[in-house]
Parts: C-alpha cells; structure tokens; sequence
C-alpha cells in the first residue's frame, strides 16, 4: 500500500511540475478588484520621481513617436511567453480569412499550458479562435491557427518570421505561436513594443484586446471568455493588450494606453509573480503620466531657426555669384512632437553650425551646415541646413555690365 501510495505521489508531483513549466497565463495567483485598486494608490505614490520594480525588464514606449520614453534592459533578449501571440495575431489576421470554419486536430487539442478548451473534431472560426487566442490566451487556439494559417507551426513561424524581417526586428525570432518556452524563441521589450504598435494598427486587432467579455461558438455552441488581462477595465485609459507566463520569461503584461494627448504601451517581462507585473505596470503608466508630457520640437525649432537667419543670413558670401540671395533652408526633424520630461521642457537648446564662404555656381539643396537639438543631456536630433535655391555662376555678360556700370559712376 505504502508503495502505491509512493508511486501516485512521485507520479502526480512529475505530471504536476511538468504542468507548470508549461503553464501560460495560469490563474494561480488571480488578482482581486481591491487588489488591483491597491495596487493602483500605491503605484501612483511610489512612482512620483522613480521607478522600483521587480521586473527584471520593462519599457515605457511612445506610440505618436515610436520612441523610447523610459525602459530597464529593454533592448536584452528574453522569452516572451503568450506576449507571442500579439505577433500571432498579426499573422493570422493578415493571412487568413477570419470567416473560415476550422476543424480541430488531434496535436491543437492535446496542447498544454492555458487552453481554450478545444477537443477533436470541435468547429469554431478563424476569428472566434482569434478571440480564444487574445482573451483566454488559449495554446490550443494557437495550434489551430497556426495549422490553418501555415499548414503547420514551422510553416506559420515562417510567416511570423517573415514580418519580423518586414518590422525591421533584429532580435526577435519566434519558433511558435504560443509562446511556450523554447530557446530559439526571443525577443525584447523594444521590439515586443514594435510589434504592438503595429498590431494596434490593425483595427480587428484592436478591437478584440480592448473587449473585456466576449462570447464565441464551438461547435454551434456559445461559450464566454473573460480577457485574462488584469488592468483593462480598471485602469483609467487601458485598452489592451497581452498577459503572459512561462518558467523562463516569469509573469508579463504588456499595456496600451492613453491619456489626453500621451499614447503609451508599458511591457514589465520576467515579473516574479502576477501581484508584481501588475503593480510594477502601474508604477511605469503612472510614473509616464505624472512626469512626461508632449513638446512640439519643430514648432521651437522653426521659431529659433528663423531667428539665427535674420541675425547671420547676410554672413553668407558667394563668390563669382550673379544672385546673392541664398534661400536657407532646414530639414524637419525625425518626429515633430516628442515626449520629455515635464522639468526639462524648459530645458531645449538648439546649436547652429554653418560654413559661410561659398563660390558659385552653388546647386538646389546644397547642405551648408547643421542644427543640433538637445533636450537636458539628450541629443534629440541633429537636421541640417541647406541652400532651398540654385546660385548661378556670373557669365561674360554679366562681367561686361559690371564694367559698364563701373565705367558710368566714373
């Protein structure tokens, strides 16, 4: 009997271990509403001038700009857990028709981890397993798609691959579409903040992570889904996007959000427990909101530009020129409006360098010198300075009634 006994245990300790190293998005540790709302005051007052988190990665990114606001090893290749799914999203949507029928397989029904609760033989929607995938972050859901997207999970990690190339992402490289742990399978809070960004671009997508309830159909029958992410619908200006779990990438959130004019995502990956990813996700909304603010650099730099002309325009001399009417130029920067901290908006400086002694013929465009924006310590952009009008060169003509007239005030 003690044998038996002994041998259930060990069996149920393995099946149990091997259970949550492939857990995603488990509600082990679910967060009450008091919880959240705790952790919103508290949040809010610990994030005044600093962030202390226990997330061992995170980033605060603009959307208007596709800038880095404020991050912690944001650019440090890590697993993603379901966060992979966003990517997954994209893929599905832009490849497939979100009104065919699928048919569950065998290998989409035996998935682990967090499930929709698909079985064999089950029909649902391209876009109810979207829902399934997004809202319950269901692994099964994920396979499925996959399968019928791609043919399989290497053909669909192909198309994920393939429009992380299209993105411009140099470490991301995904292996499935449900994010459970693999080595092969990365990337990092800069890009992941890439990737949503252009997700929400999408106007399906957005629409499913910003729905708090949702009811789908499996096999002719409804079933409800409730969004596994935490702040939507609790905190002000949330709208999406993805929870997440693995051993390897620890507890993950990533948050869209907008306030007035603001519009951030915040990611928090490898958080030790959901309590954490969600207090450590306030305190860098909370913290963005209470201590950044728009600036319109362009709008200053115009201002200032315009200045430096009228004082050292007529500095510029073109030699041999028939026209000596330069029509100086500056090229607009990067981004027009830009995110800084509400103590340095004060705090702009803008440095002009040019070369002044030109000989003609001087051509349309010709770049004379530079402009250096910098907010604090930061280089913001450097633009350049350039001659809008072609110069031309004095011809023998030209020479003839100079003398002309030289020899007539004589």
């Amino acid at each position: 009997m003690k044998k038996i006994i002994l041998v259930f245990c060990t069996v149920f300790i393995v099946a149990t271990s091997y259970n949550f190293a492939l857990a995603d998005d488990y509600i082990d540790d679910e967060l009450d509403n008091e919880s959240i709302e705790e952790s919103v005051v508290t949040s809010s007052i610990a994030s005044g001038n600093d962030i202390k988190i226990n997330s061992r990665i995170a980033i605060a990114y603009d959307r208007d700009s596709g800038e880095v606001i404020w991050g912690k090893d944001e650019n440090k290749k890590t697993a993603m857990a379901s966060t992979t799914k966003i990517m997954t999203a994209i893929v599905t949507v832009e490849n497939g028709n979100l009104d065919d029928e699928v048919i569950i397989s065998a290998k989409a029904a035996g998935t682990g981890g967090s499930r929709l609760g698909l079985k064999k033989g089950d029909k649902i929607t391209l876009r109810d397993l979207l829902y399934g995938l997004m809202l319950r972050s269901g692994n099964d859901a994920a396979i499925a798609i996959a399968e019928h997207v791609g043919g399989n999970v290497q053909g669909f990690a192909d198309l994920m691959n393939e429009k992380a190339k299209e993105l411009q992402l140099k470490n991301t490289h995904f292996v499935t579409p449900h994010g459970l742990d693999d080595p092969n399978h990365y990337t990092t809070a800069y890009e992941l903040a890439k990737i949503t960004d252009y997700a929400l671009k999408n106007d399906v997508i957005a629409e499913v992570v910003k729905t708090k309830n949702h009811t789908i159909n499996i096999n002719g029958y409804p079933k409800n889904l409730t969004n596994t992410n935490e702040l939507l619908g609790y905190l002000n200006g949330v709208y999406g996007v993805k929870t997440g779990f693995t051993n390897n990438a620890g507890r993950c959130l990533v948050t869209a959000v907008k306030r007035e004019n603001l519009n951030i995502i915040t990611i928090v990956l490898q958080a030790d427990t959901k309590k954490d990813r969600t207090r450590d996700s306030i305190s860098v909304i909370e913290h963005i909101y209470n201590n950044y603010e728009k600036l319109n650099i362009q709008e200053i730099l115009g201002e200032q530009f315009q200045e430096w002309c009228n004082v050292n325009k007529g500095r510029i001399t073109i030699d041999k020129a028939k026209n000596m009417n330069a029509d100086l130029k500056i090229s607009k920067l990067k981004n027009d409006v830009i995110v800084v901290k509400k103590c340095e908006k004060d705090k702009v400086k803008i440095d002009f360098n040019a070369i002044w002694n030109f000989e003609a013929p001087v051509s349309q465009n010709t770049r004379i010198g530079k402009a250096k924006v910098t907010v604090g310590d930061e280089i913001v952009d450097i633009v350049d300075i350039y001659i809008a009008n072609d110069i031309e060169k004095k011809d023998m003509w030209d020479y003839f009634l100079e003398c002309l007239k030289a020899y007539k005030q004589v």
